[in-house]
């Protein structure tokens, strides 16, 4: 008796758990609750090799003007901006020398460039660094 007792307290919380993790990915709307905002800023595009992102929208400002600088194609603020970036730490997927260009990001309080940039790739790839190049963040435009 007590053992039928055990195997259907059992069976109750594996049904209940199911249940639960069932409606943990449910919004009250019946909806996944990971926005498609939140899925993009999750998942890299191939081109970044799985590695984490960032919207354009969640750059610093300063971050943002020197993307709009890019776009525009200057003039820039330093004599380094548009230089070759030789992906030295090999942090950014591999390409032949002269593929990647680098961008100076204003860093508020520094009085030289700072430690943030922005990497361009020949292919339209966009990569942020707020660290001078330890760690790089795929940008979604």
């Amino acid at each position: 008796m007590l053992f039928r007792w055990r195997a259907r307290v059992l069976a109750g919380l594996v049904l209940c758990c199911g249940v639960l993790v069932l409606l943990a990915g449910c919004s009250s709307t019946g909806t996944a609750t990971t926005s498609p905002k939140s899925a993009a800023a999750t998942s890299a595009p191939s081109w970044a090799g799985g590695m984490q992102t960032v919207a354009v929208a969640r750059l610093p400002a300063e971050a943002r003007h020197t993307l709009a600088l890019i776009d525009r194609g200057g003039p820039f603020p330093y004599a380094a901006d548009g230089a070759v970036f030789g992906n030295f730490e090999r942090h950014l997927p591999r390409h032949p020398r002269g593929y990647y260009h680098e961008y100076t990001v204003r860093t508020p309080g520094e009085s030289d460039r700072g430690a943030r940039r922005l990497v361009t790739g020949q292919g339209g790839e966009l990569y942020y660094t707020d660290d001078h190049y330890n760690s790089f963040k795929a940008v979604l435009k």
